[in-house]
């Protein structure tokens, strides 16, 4: 077995993007391996015909297909920074992401292949949940806890994709604490780690680490 967890990773991918941020925050190390979505590598494969991003083997040999669990795995360990106060409510909010947002972001990412409605009626559908991230965030600086939290970092990449569809709409819209929200993370130290970019991985290569530093 690995003496350490290995994370089949793509830099790019929301869901990994908050793995890396779990990871990030609760100080576990982990070898990655960075991939690329069109073409995975049968060592992954092998381990889960799942085929997604982020997916985790244990030191134990146990696979973690999903991010929330890679997540929640990762603060398990250690939780340095209480990101698991206030789970309940983080998971009620982390369900409305995944469930009802993100499906409709990517409508709106992909307009063109949902040509059912045009992009600003594949926006107007996903602004829903975006007016409740920004009624919360008008009333504290994070989703749940006082400081950034699991929400937080679950939720984010998701956002970011969101005003990157549009980049002048979003930054001329009405959204300012979600938009301020967005942007004291984007430009921390904090994500640029999480979104350092690392070599495609082939067999035979070192390991690479994340974090890079022990």
């Amino acid at each position: 077995m690995n003496s350490l967890p290995l994370l089949y990773s793509f830099r790019r991918c929301p869901f990994a993007i908050r793995a890396r941020m779990a990871l990030l925050a609760s100080g576990q190390r982990v070898v990655l391996r960075e991939v690329q979505l069109r073409d995975l590598p049968e060592q992954m494969l092998h381990l889960s015909r799942k085929g997604t991003v982020p997916m985790m083997l244990g030191a134990e040999g146990e696979v973690i297909e999903e991010s929330l669990d890679v997540m929640l795995w990762c603060l398990q360990q250690a939780d340095p920074q209480g990101w698991l106060q206030g789970a309940e409510e983080a998971g009620d909010w982390i369900r409305r992401n995944d469930e009802d947002f993100k499906p409709l972001l990517d409508c709106y990412k992909y307009a063109d292949r949902h040509p059912q409605f045009s992009q600003s009626e594949h926006r107007q559908r996903a602004l829903p949940f975006i007016e409740a991230l920004e009624q919360r965030l008008q009333l504290q600086s994070f989703l749940v806890t006082p400081q950034f939290g699991l929400a937080d970092a679950a939720i984010l990449p998701f956002v970011r994709q969101f005003a990157g569809v549009e980049p002048d709409w979003f930054q001329q819209s009405r959204y300012e604490a979600l938009r301020a929200w967005l942007t004291r993370m984007l430009e921390s130290e904090f994500f640029a780690l999480v979104m350092q970019k690392y070599p495609t991985w082939k067999a035979g290569d070192s390991p690479v680490y994340f974090p890079a530093a022990a």
